[in-house]
């Protein structure tokens, strides 16, 4: 767990934003990347600002693979509308990612491992796959016998997000239904996003 709250510390300064919100993230207290170099920002060029851009995104689901992020573009492009809205879709729909929108853990790295660890049914069934799509209408619940785990405890107690508009959450019974996709502007990211700029680097 500790190494996943230093890689948490670690992104937010290398990409210059406080991705997650954290009250407590060193970008607060320290808006520069890591390492010895890290105070000397140099002017990026556009293939440097999609770059950051496809790995802010990247960390923020999870820190997702190359290869299954890429798939995500490959599949927004091939849907119908605009491909940064699909793209932004995709990701909001990831399991784990809702998991940690509904507050059933306190980070999205927390959240796969929970689904992982078999502690999340999806419309009553089990589901162990963080990157399981989830449908409109969907419903998540924590299994009943993992619902008195310190990690969901914590979680739930924490007051410091608030539910998107897309979940419909019983923190009393650990239920989130899954109302809609959402669109970039539905999303409470916490740090800029600019999925345009994921769809232009990868466009090139």
């Amino acid at each position: 767990m500790k190494s996943i709250v230093n890689a948490k510390k670690k992104s937010s300064r290398r990409y210059g934003q406080n991705l997650w919100g954290d009250s407590n993230s060193p970008i607060l207290k320290r808006n520069y990347a890591p390492g010895q170099h890290g105070q000397r920002r140099k002017k990026t060029t556009d293939y440097g600002e999609q770059l950051k851009a496809k790995q802010s995104m990247k960390v923020y689901y999870g820190n997702i693979s190359e290869k299954q992020f890429h798939k995500y573009y490959e599949e927004a492009i091939r849907r119908r509308g605009d491909t940064a809205e699909n793209l932004v879709g995709l990701l909001e729909s990831r399991l784990d990612n809702l998991v940690y929108k509904a507050k059933f853990a306190s980070t999205v790295f927390a959240a796969r491992q929970f689904v992982n660890h078999g502690h999340v049914l999806v419309n009553g069934k089990k589901v162990n796959i963080p990157s399981y799509q989830l449908r409109a209408g969907d419903v998540i619940e924590v299994r009943e016998k993992s619902k008195q785990l310190a990690i969901v405890m914590t979680a739930v107690q924490s007051q410091t997000r608030d539910f998107p508009s897309y979940l419909e959450v019983d923190p009393a019974k650990l239920t989130a239904k899954y109302t809609f996709v959402p669109k970039f502007d539905d999303v409470p990211y916490a740090a800029m996003m600019e999925p345009n700029l994921v769809i232009e680097f990868y466009s090139r």
